[in-house]
């Protein structure tokens, strides 16, 4: 236990939560299955979920209270449900100078707490959010569209397990290195050298962490955890229309902080209006050493450029791809992509865009299908999961901004290419006000030269494409060639032959994307799995770092050495 545990909960809480971390870390490092976190909502209780919904309700229409917090007197907010719900929240403002300063003072304590009394309090933030997850289910249903089922668990266990992961991770790396060590050099004849020499870690700075509008907990807690678990004081810059998870999130970690004996503004709160500036305000201050930003291309792009004072961590768009060579499960096949493509509208950042089929067609267990018939068949097997209105709701979610509503309309207009499923309005059975639409599959062809610009540029949303290339080579080569120069956060392919699963491996390893082989089962392309899966690579344009490896935590902190003779 670190020197710095003076706090009678801080002892308290590295008992609690000591048997958690050692089995995180073991996790990681085995990579099976495991979850401190129960991702069934009847595991919290008969009436956790009218509790949470209860918990939910009573903040809408109301300031939202952060005790101590920097604040100017104003207050920000606006946000509107995709179910129709305007959330009526006003959040507490303050300007850079004022979250900085409050950052920057509270930092020195945190920074000398030593990595095993970080995660400690980390772990606790982490327990209290999980105890409330039907609540933060209800918060991020109601700013990003995600479907109550997907919000509980994506933003609720799910989201958790990541930010655990980035705890383990950043424990695992600060204490590689032992705290004092003792160095004895023989020489000869005469005396050896002795000294003695201690490391010490040293946190970078303050941390900015930007958050998204899709997911708010799941993109956010990695570096948010990752940085406080480092020692780095965060400002938390939620994305306008998904402000509630992430002012929850800095609620409950500020009452962890102060409940320890820490002080509370090593958390803060950088709400903003619709269309604020903020972000490119703080990006490029000299006391922001780290940022973690997930969304639009062109401002990750920015920051790269731009923020050169900070370690900068992007999680930017992409072009995914399926290549489909042959199967020998092609009912499986279908349900599988089908599902891809219609969960939560297509408006994650894995949801594959590009199906890449050889226009002389595939090799099935049900004989040989040409383009046209696995193209048919796919939209059949679209239009049968969402018939029921209920249903696709269930599985669709509502449409998150008005940007993913043009491109759908685009796409039922033709301007993308010939249908070969339409999209459609589904009435949310609960939520009259939801926009609800079903996915739409444009048929193109990689020989065009129009066709080709559209399959390269990423459309974010219910829309994908079912390419015809020449075989399954051209695929092979379209696959790598589109992740080197566009990115992509997931490749799958579907292929019964060795030599072309060779090639496939070769091709994703080139590119730096992470590949999921013959999926027909409850494993989809768009899902990966807190301390089993990598999210992203670092690899490719599509993200310069991942969830969660060595690399995520291992520079938001440095070690100072100290030596003295022995």
């Amino acid at each position: 236990m670190s020197a710095a545990v003076t706090h009678p909960l801080v002892a308290e809480l590295v008992e609690r939560h000591r048997a958690t971390l050692a089995a995180a870390v073991d996790a990681a490092a085995k990579r099976d299955y495991w979850s401190p976190y129960p991702e069934f909502p009847k595991a919290y209780g008969e009436s956790a979920a009218a509790d949470g919904r209860a918990a939910f309700d009573a903040l809408l229409n109301q300031p939202f209270e952060l005790p101590g917090h920097p604040a100017d007197g104003d207050t920000v907010g606006g946000e509107v449900s995709p179910y129709g719900l305007e959330l009526g929240i006003g959040y507490p403002h303050a300007g850079p100078d004022a979250l900085i300063a409050a950052l920057s003072a509270a930092r020195p304590a945190w920074a000398a707490a030593g990595p095993l009394t970080r995660a400690a309090v980390c772990l606790e933030i982490l327990a209290r959010i999980n105890a409330r997850s039907h609540e933060f289910a209800n918060a991020v249903m109601h700013t990003t569209g995600q479907a109550y089922a997907m919000a509980f668990q994506a933003g609720g266990p799910h989201a958790q397990d990541r930010g655990l992961e980035a705890v383990a991770y950043a424990y695992a790396e600060q204490t590689r290195l032992p705290e004092s060590a003792g160095w004895t050099k023989p020489q000869g004849k005469r005396d050896p050298l002795v000294m003695t020499k201690e490391f010490t870690v040293v946190p970078r700075g303050l941390a900015l962490l930007i958050g998204c509008n899709t997911f708010p907990t799941w993109n956010g807690f990695p570096g948010l955890f990752a940085s406080l678990a480092t020692g780095n004081p965060v400002l938390v810059k939620p994305h306008p229309r998904a402000v509630l998870p992430l002012a929850l999130t800095v609620r409950i970690a500020r009452e962890v902080l102060a409940e320890a004996g820490f002080p509370a503004d090593l958390v803060c709160l950088a709400a903003e209006h619709e269309g604020g500036t903020v972000a490119r305000t703080l990006a490029v201050r000299p006391e922001i050493r780290l940022i973690d930003y997930t969304g639009s291309t062109a401002f990750g792009d920015w920051l790269e450029e731009h923020a050169g004072q900070a370690e900068v961590y992007t999680e930017k768009a992409g072009v995914n791809t399926v290549v489909v060579d042959s199967t020998d499960d092609y009912k499986g096949m279908l349900n599988n992509l089908a599902f891809s493509l219609s969960l939560y509208s297509g408006q994650m950042c894995t949801t594959p865009q590009n199906l890449l089929v050889p226009r002389t067609g595939i090799d099935t267990d049900q004989g040989a299908k040409s383009y046209d018939e696995v193209v048919r068949d796919l939209a059949t097997a679209i239009e049968g999961l969402l018939s029921d209105d209920a249903r696709a709701a269930a599985v669709l979610g509502a449409v998150v901004n008005p940007g993913v509503l043009q491109r759908s309309a685009a796409a039922a207009g033709g301007e993308y290419g010939e249908l070969a499923l339409a999209p459609r309005a589904v009435e949310h059975p609960d939520f009259p006000g939801a926009t609800v639409r079903t996915p739409a599959l444009v048929k193109l062809d990689a020989d065009k030269p129009d066709d080709r610009a559209v399959l390269r540029a990423e459309c974010f949303g219910p829309v994908s494409f079912a390419v015809a290339v020449e075989d399954t080579a051209a695929a092979v080569e379209l696959l790598r060639d589109t992740v080197r120069t566009q990115g992509a956060m997931t490749a799958a392919a579907y292929t019964t032959s060795p030599e072309v699963e060779a090639a496939l491996v070769g091709a994703a390893l080139d590119a730096g994307v992470s590949l999921s082989l013959n999926l027909t089962g409850g494993v989809y392309a768009n899902q990966t799995a807190a301390f089993s899966d990598l999210h992203g690579t670092g690899a490719n344009p599509a993200a310069n770092s991942a969830y969660c490896d060595g690399a995520f935590v291992a520079n938001r902190f440095r070690t100072v050495e100290i030596r003295r003779h022995g």
